[in-house]
């Protein structure tokens, strides 16, 4: 409760009825008028400012992604036995395109196994080198040079990136590796589209797997649970585990008789992780290889003629024993097929030794998909795009040409269907350049075949395809150096103005943003003009409509930042003040941090270091504020803060690489929605205590009043209700507990209706509430007679104004529970206990700001309270079940208010579960300078300068996060983890920043205006 005294003889002056009080009074209307006017015009004109920096931070984001994100289109489309890829019935009975050679197969993959691991170290040296790597595994060379009819040993060259998830995608489907496959599955990494395993599933195809279980995440649900071993990939210090698993379980397999199984599976990894751990040239990778030597020798022994055994590596490793990148090194892995009936052979002499180096006679590894099909009667995959291996089928005496030049017609066929249903799915961008060749080559192929020129009609194939992938790689598997840098330029140099604009411009920032957008418009102009030029000037480097995006945009950069030089409107540097630092030194630290794969991974972690230090120093402050109500409260609100970022951390999805060491409170599958009953008892918590905690704060300052109470104390109450009713339905519709008295359509049709009515209360209703509300204040008058105060004049009465000292905070934090309540309807219960904590997290920032005097105003314009919010943001984003990495995106969110999926709002429903957080927090920011500011004493333009610097210091934070992903997912991306840690977290930091920079024009800045009006209205400001 505030008693004014000065607002109370201006109000009783304003009833005055003589001329000079009427005079006054309209001049003071006329004055509010043009107040009101400005701010309008100021709120646009900022709006605008800060839609044009969105602009350009899309614009660096296109550039970087349109030359670092690998994408393609998966084709649901399926190869079929019966038909053939020229749409002809398939006429054999011993296989589905052509006579199957083997009955069953066993394919073991050794992580990382180089093809130089596999040859006599005098094959491809002058002078044998002592390295540890070297002459430790003889069987495969040796076998292939002795009994080449038998045993083919070949090099296995992998498709970059050379991470293992990217390449047993290959192994399997045939495809060229990409980052972003565009298909019908979202939620995980497991292969929909048409691959190997799938084919052996459908064939009735008994499989079995032993070894890395990241096979289980691509192919759940196909292997055989009882002779299936997975074992845990991620410990690249153990070098034994998952190997003494595997022998331990392969051997058996291999003696039961007759065989329970078709198709082993075995990977192992003892070899990858000597690499990792120790290098290649180490002692522990001879002991390896030479365990690896000792297994294949006893599995050749007990494998029978209708057996086909497979050996290959996935990849191989650079010196340092590291994979994931593009060099020689990484890329030559080995191949080495066996059989004990002589089937295979060469289709010359000179090929009859194994190359004596990778540069020799090298097969892809997209190859193998297709061979194998045909040896063991399958067709093959759709998306296939490799050819088949030509020692598997050239014949072990004289070279079959024409065996040869049908397996080649079958791959080339299966390859142009696909080719056709392709670019008929999607346009491939490419001129017709780019098919000339492939159409003489395949004109040829198709003469030979007719007039049985077979030895002809093979090689013509063989250039038809080279053609095709040719084609293929330019469109999917080569980063653009170029692309990727002009992204960073235009990134980095948005991030640098902002931060010059944000924290170094001085005066009004609606005014330095006029002659800003000016600046930014003539040139944007000129660079618009100049980009198309140099683009048509050097059209390997980017098109002209490329070079217009890329010169408007660092046109208008560099332009605005001129202006900002040249007219003054920069402040002389200082150091900053400690909180200033401690922010600069959060967001650096958290930026190198992403530069290491084990930092991104537990970024959780560490922003709750970063959180709990603030609260931290933060008691400390208070501790030594003159007032003792600073002290008492600022004290209190920081332990209670570092309590709830504590208790905030036992709500966790873990990711596969925290595995073990890590424990999930959130739901395990996607058919739950809980990982315990108990769960349920989260959201009527919420519905009972967060109404209660946010009146607890508004009646600190006497604000619980006006639509306050309607808003915050019932409607608010009654959506948080129905949200814990809905996950009860839900929870009960999945776990069936009432199937017997209620139908599951009838489940649905509840949750639909009550997640319908929950919307509602949150957005129109909120919204409505938000904007037409008046100041959460009430107005006391005491009449003279009933005064007890005998030195106040007795003829005037007093008004006392409750909610006086906090009119602004109060009135947009009315914003605040409606965009809590939609986000906590489309969360779990456990997201919904985080959302509850950053909600009242928020509260307690506000309270310790203001008790430490570290509220934004028009003489402190401390950074540190916006970037506490975006780290809060960040931070509750892993707490709410998400985690940088696309498998972590519930996608089931889309569904909750709706039957099926529909444009745009699915879309936004995902991103409103995804980074409510974020958006929470970045709608929060004006309170940072709203709450229990001072009436009175700042203007409107100042009140709105203060909101936008604000803004302005929260988007810095991200802006800053964004650039240093992009910097480090550019110069990492040959690292191992690049598709796995890098490049999602890189995606996330990028669609944060934009949503952050919308969320800041719709909600902050427009929220600000609204509560701006709102109080000015009431108090004349």
């Amino acid at each position: 409760m505030v008693d004014n005294a000065d607002h109370s003889r201006q109000a009783e002056s304003s009833q005055d009825g003589s001329p000079a009080a009427s005079r006054s009074s309209a001049g003071l209307d006329e004055r509010t008028r043009q107040k009101v006017v400005a701010f309008k015009v100021s709120h646009v004109l900022l709006s605008v400012f800060f839609l044009w920096l969105t602009a350009v931070h899309i614009v660096g984001i296109f550039f970087f992604a349109k030359g670092f994100l690998l994408a393609r289109l998966v084709l649901d489309n399926k190869s079929e036995c019966a038909v053939l890829p020229d749409g002809q019935l398939s006429k054999e009975t011993t296989g589905c395109w052509h006579p199957k050679c083997f009955d069953r197969a066993v394919i073991i993959i050794i992580d990382a196994l180089r093809y130089d691991f596999t040859i006599p170290s005098e094959r491809f040296m002058h002078e044998p080198l002592q390295k540890h790597y070297l002459d430790n595994l003889p069987v495969l060379h040796e076998t292939a040079v002795a009994r080449p009819e038998h045993a083919i040993l070949l090099p296995f060259i992998a498709d970059p990136p050379t991470s293992t998830l990217q390449r047993l995608k290959g192994l399997t489907t045939g495809t060229l590796p990409t980052f972003i496959d565009i298909g019908s599955n979202f939620a995980g990494t497991a292969i929909e589209e048409d691959n190997l395993v799938s084919q052996l599933k459908d064939a009735g195809k008994t499989i079995v797997h032993l070894g890395d279980d990241t096979w289980h995440s691509l192919f759940p649900g196909y292997f055989d649970p009882n002779m299936t071993r997975p074992y845990d990939s991620f410990n690249v210090w153990d070098l034994h585990t998952v190997d003494n698993g595997v022998i331990e379980h392969i051997m058996p397999l291999l003696d039961q008789t007759p065989a329970g199984w078709d198709i082993i599976f075995g990977h192992f990894l003892g070899v990858d992780h000597a690499g990792h751990r120790y290098g290649p040239d180490h002692a522990a990778m001879a002991e390896k290889l030479r365990q690896m030597n000792e297994v294949l020798e006893q599995i050749i022994k007990r494998i029978d003629d209708h057996t086909l055994l497979v050996i290959m590596g996935d990849h191989g490793m650079d010196t340092k024993g590291d994979h994931g990148g593009e060099s020689d090194d990484e890329v030559e892995a080995a191949l080495w097929m066996y059989s004990k009936r002589p089937l295979f052979g060469r289709t010359s002499k000179d090929a009859l030794m194994p190359p004596a180096t990778a540069k020799e006679r090298p097969v892809g590894q997209i190859d193998l998909v297709s061979t194998l099909s045909i040896l063991l009667g399958l067709p093959i995959p759709f998306n296939n795009l490799g050819r088949p291996i030509a020692e598997a089928f050239a014949g072990p005496r004289s070279v079959d040409w024409k065996t040869l030049a049908r397996v080649e017609y079958l791959a080339q066929s299966q390859i142009a269907r696909y080719q056709e249903h392709y670019a008929r799915s999607r346009d491939l961008g490419l001129d017709e350049e780019a098919y000339q060749g492939q159409r003489t080559h395949l004109r040829r192929s198709t003469d030979a075949s007719k007039s049985h020129q077979w030895e002809e009609a093979y090689y013509a194939s063989v250039e038809w395809h080279k053609e095709v992938i040719t084609m293929y790689r330019k469109l999917w598997a080569n980063f653009n150096l170029a692309d990727m840098l002009f992204g960073v330029i235009i990134s980095g140099l948005s991030l640098t103005f902002l931060l010059l604009f944000a924290r170094f411009s001085k005066g009004d920032k609606a005014i330095i943003a006029t002659s800003l957008l000016r600046s930014a418009g003539l040139g944007t102009a000129a660079g618009a003009a100049v980009g198309p030029v140099l683009g048509a000037l050097l059209p390997t480097y980017f098109s002209a409509l490329a070079g217009l995006g890329l010169g408007a945009s660092i046109g208008g950069v560099v332009a605005a930042g001129i202006w900002l030089y040249q007219n003054r409107a920069m402040k002389p540097f200082r150091f900053p003040s400690f909180w200033g630092f401690l922010a600069f030194l959060f967001c650096v630290t958290q930026s190198a941090g992403f530069a290491s794969n084990s930092y991104t991974i537990h970024e959780d972690t560490i922003l709750l270091f970063f959180l709990t230090t603030f609260g931290i120093l933060s008691l400390m402050s208070s501790l030594r504020q003159t007032y003792q109500a600073d002290r008492i409260l600022g004290s209190y609100q920081s332990v209670l803060f570092i309590l709830l970022t504590r208790l905030a951390s036992f709500s966790r999805l873990c990711r596969e690489e925290q595995m073990p060491g890590c424990r999930s409170s959130f739901y395990a599958s996607t058919n739950s929605s809980i990982s315990a009953p108990w769960q349920l008892l989260i959201p009527y918590s919420v519905a009972l205590l967060l109404p209660e905690i946010i009146k607890a704060f508004y009646r600190g300052t006497a604000s619980y009043a006006g639509s306050a109470g309607f808003w915050i104390g019932f409607c608010f109450r009654v959506g948080l209700s129905l949200v814990a009713v809905y996950w009860t339905v839900d929870a009960a519709d999945n776990g069936e507990w009432w199937k017997e008295q209620i139908s599951s359509t009838t489940l649905k049709t509840i949750n639909l209706t009550l997640a319908r009515c929950a919307l509602a209360i949150a957005l129109p209703v909120g919204i409505g509430t938000f904007l037409w509300a008046k100041p959460c204040i009430d107005i006391s008058v005491v009449d003279a007679a009933d005064r007890t105060d005998e030195t106040a004049a007795p003829s005037r009465p007093q008004l006392t104004i409750f909610g006086y000292a906090n009119a602004f905070g109060s009135r947009y934090f009315l914003l605040i529970p409606a965009l809590v309540l939609a986000v906590a309807l489309l969360l779990p219960p456990m997201g919904q206990f985080s959302i509850t904590i950053c909600a009242w997290q928020i509260l307690c920032l506000v309270d310790m700001l203001d008790s430490n005097a570290l509220t934004i105003t028009s003489t402190s314009q401390s950074s540190i309270g916006p970037i506490i919010l975006a780290l809060l943001g960040s931070y509750h984003f892993f707490k709410t079940g998400h985690q940088a990495t696309l498998a972590s995106i519930q996608w089931s969110s889309a569904f909750v208010p709706l039957r099926t999926i529909r444009y745009p709002w699915s879309p936004l429903l995902v991103i409103l579960n995804t980074f409510g957080a974020q958006i929470i927090c970045a709608a929060a920011v004006p309170l940072t300078v709203f709450w229990k500011r001072p009436l009175g004493k700042v203007g409107v333009r100042g009140l709105w300068n203060d909101v936008v610097n604000a803004c302005l210091t929260h988007a810095l934070y991200y802006a800053t996060i964004q650039v240093a992903t992009t910097m480090w997912a550019g110069h990492l991306r040959r690292h191992l983890m690049l598709y796995r840690v890098f490049m999602p977290r890189y995606l996330m930091a990028c669609g944060v920043l934009v949503i952050v920079d919308v969320v800041l024009v719709v909600s902050a800045l427009a929220g600000a205006r609204v509560v701006g009006l709102s109080v000015g209205e009431v108090f004349g400001y």
